[in-house]
C-alpha cells in the first residue's frame, strides 16, 4: 500500500551556514561598524540575536531571513521571541521549527478527512504518515497541504510504492 510521510524539519548545517554569512554581512554593512551585534546558534538549535537597541535586531533579522532565503529554507521555520533589554545590550531569542507539534498535527488530519479522499492519516511523534490504496489519492492529499494556509513548512518524503 503506497505511503508517505509529513514532516517539517530544517537542515541545522544550511541554518549554520546562513548564521555565518549574516554575521560577515553585518561586519561589513557601515550602520553597523562599531557597533557589537551578532547572531550564535545554541545546542537546543534556537538562534540569539544579540546588538545594542532593539531597531537594529530588526534590521539583523531582515539580513538573517534574506541569507537562509538564499539557501532554501523558509521563513515560517523561524519563531521571532520578544527583544529583552540586558544592561546595555537588547537580546532576541529566535526558535527554529523542528517538527510537527500535536496541535498542527491534528489540524493537518482534520483537512485530510475533510477532502474525503480514501487515505488513513496517523500522526507518529513528530510526523505524520498518510497511507492509501492509490498513488493518485496520495498526490491529492500532498497538492492540498501545499495549498492550505499553515505556519509552518512542511516536507513530504518516504514516498513509497
Amino acid at each position: 500500500m503506497p505511503s508517505f510521510d509529513i514532516v517539517s524539519e530544517v537542515d541545522m548545517h544550511e541554518i549554520n551556514n546562513a548564521i555565518d554569512q549574516a554575521n560577515r554581512e553585518i561586519g561589513t554593512r557601515f550602520d553597523f561598524k562599531g557597533i557589537d551585534a551578532s547572531f550564535a546558534l545554541n545546542e537546543q538549535s534556537d538562534i540569539t540575536v544579540t546588538a545594542e537597541v532593539d531597531f537594529q535586531i530588526q534590521q539583523m533579522m531582515d539580513i538573517l531571513r534574506g541569507k537562509m532565503a538564499k539557501r532554501g529554507i523558509d521563513a515560517k521555520a523561524l519563531t521571532s521571541g520578544s527583544i529583552e533589554k540586558k544592561g546595555q545590550k537588547a537580546v532576541m531569542v529566535v526558535k527554529v521549527q523542528q517538527g510537527i507539534d500535536q496541535d498542527i498535527a491534528r489540524k493537518i488530519v482534520k483537512l485530510v478527512k475533510e477532502t474525503k479522499i480514501k487515505v488513513q492519516t496517523a500522526i507518529q511523534g513528530d510526523k505524520l504518515r498518510v497511507n492509501g490504496k492509490k498513488r493518485d489519492d496520495l498526490q491529492q492529499v500532498i497538492a492540498m497541504l501545499r495549498e492550505a494556509k499553515l505556519d509552518i513548512p512542511l516536507q513530504y518524503d518516504n514516498f513509497r510504492d
